[in-house]
């Protein structure tokens, strides 16, 4: 069966996750880390796409990007990818490849979806139960947008400049956001949208961002799932290995 053909568009942020190849880990120490965080920002300048949020987990990674051209996250992944797996093989004596198969993205609705992203991104490590509270885990982009805590692979979006005129005040409406845990509704659509590479926003945004690039709409909707709707069922002691 054919894999459905990615939507790429200019401009529009993409919530981007890939993950270890049998689930396996693809950090294996801080150096690991740093060298993946250094790659990744060389490569996003490189391709001209912007880094909203990010997380990098054991076995898996979530971005979120907003490209200038349609292929640039593509290029920004092949990119990093190069160069993080040349990198482990070569450190760790090891062969073949990391990451399992392609990396998975959706396009997001920025004004119903955004934030609710970020959040979902930089509380991984509060769902696998590493950390009580995401400022205390290194490695994600939180520290910058909820603490300030200078990153210089972080362009914040307009709609997170918004929160707030001033740097504080932005900060701590952001960290506001983090009071209340995300909702299940969100979570399933994110998980959703991501396991069939759709858009994650309003039907009329799905439909819009589909004929744009000429793909066909799935026909799952997203929203509360309807009972014929199986979303994943992912344990959370495993930070949405999945997704």
């Amino acid at each position: 069966m054919p894999r459905r053909p990615r939507i790429k568009l200019a401009e529009v942020p993409q919530h981007v996750v890939q993950r270890g190849i049998n689930r396996e880990p693809c950090f294996f120490a801080e150096e690991d880390y740093h060298s993946y965080l250094h790659w990744l920002q060389k490569s996003a300048a490189d391709w001209h796409c912007a880094i909203h949020a990010y997380v990098l987990m054991t076995n898996h990674v979530h971005l979120l990007v907003t490209p200038k051209q349609p292929d640039g996250i593509a290029k920004m992944m092949q990119s990093i990818g190069r160069r993080y797996v040349q990198y482990i093989n070569r450190s760790y004596r090891r062969t073949g490849s990391l990451w399992e198969g392609r990396f998975k993205s959706s396009l997001v609705q920025a004004e119903a979806y955004l934030l609710t992203c970020m959040r979902y991104i930089e509380l991984n490590p509060v769902r696998a139960n590493m950390v009580n509270d995401p400022a205390l885990y290194r490695w994600s982009s939180y520290r910058a947008n909820g603490v300030g805590l200078t990153d210089e692979r972080i362009t914040p979006h307009s709609l997170y400049l918004a929160l707030g005129k001033e740097e504080t005040d932005r900060l701590a409406e952001y960290r506001g956001l983090f009071r209340s845990e995300l909702d299940d509704a969100a979570i399933g659509d994110i998980r959703l949208a991501l396991a069939q590479g759709q858009p994650l926003g309003s039907e009329r945004f799905a439909e819009m961002m589909c004929a744009a690039v000429g793909v066909r709409r799935a026909r799952s909707k997203l929203g509360r799932p309807a009972k014929d709707i199986l979303v994943p069922n992912i344990d959370e002691s495993q930070a949405d290995f999945g997704f």
